[in-house]
């Protein structure tokens, strides 16, 4: 157990103050006995991974920060059960490695796999849901394990009942169905099919997949790298916007949504009102490379972060009638609070 640590050393943004404990778990009978220490004695709880999807307060964490380094992956057949703890792109890297399709389209995404089912994460059009059979959690409400079916799971665009009811739910470990395969599984996003010559719909080598999207990601500061400026960051800032086909916007790229809906490129809508590649406002801005990504210098705060995002959605409600929500979880002082259901779980 530490306190000294700081929010800003654990995340990508690197903004966000102190912690009263940090305690490292290495296995999953840790995680729980953390878990339960900390209900247990009342104290405010925040379940941390990679620390890539978390906009950490300023004022810090008055409570305990428990940070998830479990490690181990179970195969069975095709099934690989994955201990939260294990960075996510370490594992698809071993998929493709190992000739196992299903999340190559995946590469090169920030955090780790307990945070995977939490967002439904997805990319190049693969989502986790599409490959994920069970997710093993601590219940928090239930003080008892569960293992968590895909139906059970409520997954959705970026969504899943883990996130809906937030805290509730501790990740143990993800169980994936993958498919024995030299060849990726057909791929469906334009610019992914593009970058590698062949038509949608048609299947590419693993590796070339992997190294595409690697590619495509690295040229939007979409991968860390403590040497890149652009890609300190949370990824994406805002979701896509899912709206009735009656209002689609104008000009703006939009992909069918299903039930008479489509889904809006976010990137357009924020560059279109007035917030291109590196526009800067002191120590945030966007990303020299992709609108979608805000990114941190140095010193910047939450406060400054967030205002700057709440002026993008602002001009983006004003011009074109559309709510832009955040992807990453937003924590707030008024959100400390020792019950389960009071703090999503972030990557």
């Amino acid at each position: 157990m530490r306190c000294d640590a700081r929010l800003a050393d654990l995340t990508t943004l690197g903004v966000g103050g102190p912690v009263d404990r940090l305690v490292e778990v290495t296995t999953a009978a840790e995680l729980v006995a953390a878990v339960r220490e900390a209900d247990e004695a009342g104290r405010p709880l925040l379940v941390l991974g990679g620390g890539s999807n978390l906009v950490a307060p300023d004022t810090g964490w008055p409570g305990d920060v428990v940070a998830v380094r479990t490690a181990g992956v179970a195969r069975a057949g095709d099934s690989l059960e994955v201990q939260a703890g294990v960075a996510w792109d370490d594992l698809v890297a071993a998929t493709v490695a190992h000739r196992l399709a299903g999340v190559e389209a995946l590469s090169g995404i920030p955090g780790s796999t307990g945070a995977t089912p939490v967002q439904n994460v997805g990319a190049y059009g693969q989502e986790v849901a599409q490959t994920i059979t069970a997710v093993r959690v601590w219940d928090r409400a239930e003080k008892a394990e569960r293992t968590l079916t895909p139906a059970e799971c409520g997954f959705a665009y970026r969504e899943s009942r883990l996130k809906r009811e937030p805290g509730r739910f501790v990740v143990l470990s993800v169980t994936f169905a993958l498919e024995p395969s030299e060849r990726s599984r057909p791929v469906t996003y334009a610019e992914l099919a593009n970058r590698l010559g062949i038509e949608i719909g048609q299947t590419a080598p693993l590796d070339d997949v992997r190294a595409a999207v690697l590619h495509l990601r690295r040229g939007k500061g979409m991968v860390l790298d403590p040497a890149d400026p652009d890609s300190r960051s949370a990824g994406s800032f805002f979701t896509n916007p899912v709206v009735p086909a009656a209002r689609a916007v104008e000009g703006c790229p939009s992909w069918p949504a299903g039930d008479g809906r489509v889904k809006l490129s976010a990137a357009w809508l924020v560059q279109s009102a007035g917030f291109g590649r590196g526009t800067r406002d002191g120590r945030v801005g966007t990303s020299s490379r992709h609108s979608l990504a805000l990114t941190t210098e140095p010193g910047a705060s939450a406060a400054e972060l967030l205002a700057y995002a709440d002026r993008i959605a602002t001009a983006v409600r004003d011009r074109f009638g559309v709510d832009l929500a955040m992807e990453p979880t937003t924590l707030s002082p008024d959100r400390v609070t020792p019950r389960p259901g009071a703090v999503p779980p972030p990557r």
